[in-house]
């Protein structure tokens, strides 16, 4: 897990840099981010609904937190 694509795709949505957050998303090894950033995604583009594009955006945010989280702890686990 590569600590710096979880703060990319957090910085990316925050600033709604939509094309970036498309690139991460293409290039990210981490298939869970990259199926939730396809569906925020498609859901910003296509969806008329906002309840379901904050379903989307909710659900991006907390598998980037819950990820992020993950992989801090895998770091201080190598750390000591």
């Amino acid at each position: 897990m590569d600590h710096a694509d979880y703060d990319k795709a957090l910085y990316y949505t925050h600033r709604s840099q939509w094309d970036n957050l498309l690139i991460l998303m293409v290039r990210t090894k981490d298939d869970l981010l990259s199926k939730r950033i396809e569906h925020f995604l498609h859901a910003y583009h296509f969806e008329y609904d906002d309840a379901v594009l904050e379903k989307e955006l909710y659900s991006l945010l907390g598998y980037i937190d819950h990820a992020a989280e993950l992989a801090y702890e895998d770091q201080l686990a190598m750390l000591t």
